[in-house]
């Protein structure tokens, strides 16, 4: 069950300002803070106040609790705690103008999180998102380049599933979404799920460590109706779990 509520740093549980989604409470849950793109981080394509609460209830139904915040760089200021951080958030490079930039506390408080195992899970367009925080591209282990990746028109795609790590068998299934092409890789890599797109196979989910920390990445999510595919939903599930270390 997945509810909201308002809640502040110094409330129980409670880690930022503003409102928040919060999965059933058991004593030993894990803590997703889910990072949801507004501001510079929002965009018209990505439509994240409808698909992010879709994300928050796949990870309360994976066993997580589950919070909510559309500050993406005040939450990375607050990563104390969090066991998977979860970033469903756009490309704050895409205004040519670039005003601003993420806070120097932000910008600080990846890297340290990271080296005490935090697990990430990347999202969709989170491969090409805080693109002002140099860490960010070398732990999930891609990126969105402009002029040179693309996807196809939207549609109905296969997924191809393979197993994790740990020998988990991923279940394959079908999901109206995107298929992101030429993503540009860093590092090594195990890719769990693929789709075909002008007859070559491309990872549409990856997982990777990065010093202590394990990293997901699920390139699906671009709207809602990716969410009511039941394998999409159950797919998020095993990556988080994996990611926190709690599979």
């Amino acid at each position: 069950m997945v509810t909201t509520t308002p809640y502040d740093r110094g409330a129980p549980g409670g880690t930022l300002c503003g409102t928040a989604t919060v999965g059933s409470i058991m004593p030993s849950s894990p803590t997703a803070l889910v990072l949801s793109g507004s501001g510079r981080y929002a965009d018209p394509w990505h439509p994240f106040p409808r698909t992010t609460p879709l994300l928050a209830a796949a990870l309360a139904d994976a066993g997580f609790d589950t919070v909510i915040s559309d500050d993406v760089d005040g939450g990375m200021a607050r990563l104390d705690g969090v066991d998977l951080l979860v970033v469903n958030a756009g490309d704050p490079w895409s205004d040519d103008e670039r005003t601003t930039t993420a806070p120097e506390a932000s910008v600080l408080g990846l890297s340290p999180a990271l080296d005490r195992g935090m697990g990430v899970l990347a999202m969709h367009c989170a491969v090409a998102s805080l693109r002002d925080y140099p860490a960010w591209a070398p732990a999930i282990g891609g990126m969105w380049v402009p002029n040179a990746s693309w996807h196809p028109e939207i549609g109905d795609i296969d997924i191809a599933a393979g197993e994790l790590p740990d020998g988990t068998t991923l279940t394959d299934f079908t999901v109206f979404d995107e298929r992101y092409c030429r993503l540009q890789q860093f590092g090594d890599r195990t890719v769990v799920a693929t789709h075909e797109t002008d007859g070559e196979r491309m990872p549409a989910a990856w997982v990777r460590t990065y010093g202590p920390a394990r990293v997901a990445v699920d390139t699906l999510g671009h709207d809602e109706r990716s969410y009511d595919s039941a394998g999409h939903r159950r797919l998020i599930g095993m990556l988080a779990r994996w990611a926190a270390g709690t599979a």
